[in-house]
């Protein structure tokens, strides 16, 4: 995989929102960058081991691509702290969640980027391979953060 400069993170490519395998692969194949991010709440309900195999296996189909990803972790300072000790280097974390200081603190001493809100992103058809899918998100790639 590609990785976007970490003076360009704070400025994510556009995110498309990716529930498996075949989403991703639809969002890296045309080839422009792009931020892969989870569900809202996945690294409760998926996991975060989920979302690193997933992430690692799309992005290895598609080494050529920039892309970064961000995985959701509600409001639980649990799994923001599991993902962190994953290697995982941007997470969504709610304002609310309790300790989100300490969080933020873990953050920056892992040298990744915590996020209040998700971005806007593109959710995709439930067939992200078709001829719509794909005109959906490369005009969704196309456009300015």
């Amino acid at each position: 995989m590609i990785r976007i400069p970490r003076n360009r993170a704070s400025r994510l490519p556009p995110a498309i929102l990716i529930t498996g395998l075949d989403a991703a692969a639809a969002a890296l194949a045309p080839g422009l960058a792009v931020t892969l991010l989870s569900p809202p709440g996945a690294a409760l309900s998926m996991g975060v081991s989920w979302w690193r195999a997933l992430t690692a296996a799309a992005t290895a189909a598609f080494p050529a691509t920039a892309a970064l990803d961000l995985i959701d972790c509600a409001a639980s300072p649990g799994a923001a702290l599991a993902a962190l000790r994953a290697g995982l280097q941007r997470l969504v974390l709610a304002p609310e969640a309790p300790a989100r200081a300490v969080i933020a603190r873990a953050a920056v001493e892992c040298g990744a980027e915590l996020f209040a809100a998700p971005p806007p992103a593109l959710t995709l058809p439930a067939d992200p391979a078709s001829p719509r899918a794909r005109a959906l998100i490369t005009a969704w790639l196309m456009t300015d953060p």
